[in-house]
């Protein structure tokens, strides 16, 4: 069966297209593309669901190596509504 593993980082990412077969796990898949969890990516998911390196994978799956948040994404919406001009007639 064919699963892509995926990373990415700004303006730029890295893809690759695996022959797996059944029972492959996402840490397998991850050998199999030379890739490893480290500093930089540090979770899973599939098609944007978390996952754990045992999680089994299906014919079409999308794997993808997660990097660190940046920022907090609450406080980061907070800023952007502090920063947003406030609208007449509310």
């Amino acid at each position: 069966m064919r699963v892509e593993v995926l990373r990415a980082w700004p303006h730029r990412h890295e893809s690759r297209t695996l022959e797996i077969s059944e029972g492959t796990t996402v840490a397998m898949a991850l050998d199999a593309a030379g890739w490893t969890l480290d500093a930089e990516f540090t979770a899973l998911a599939v098609f944007g669901v978390a996952a754990a390196a045992d999680t089994i994978l299906h014919e079409g799956d999308r794997v993808e190596l997660l990097r660190a948040l940046q920022a907090d994404p609450k406080q980061a919406r907070r800023l952007r509504a502090e920063r947003r001009p406030l609208k007449s007639g509310r």
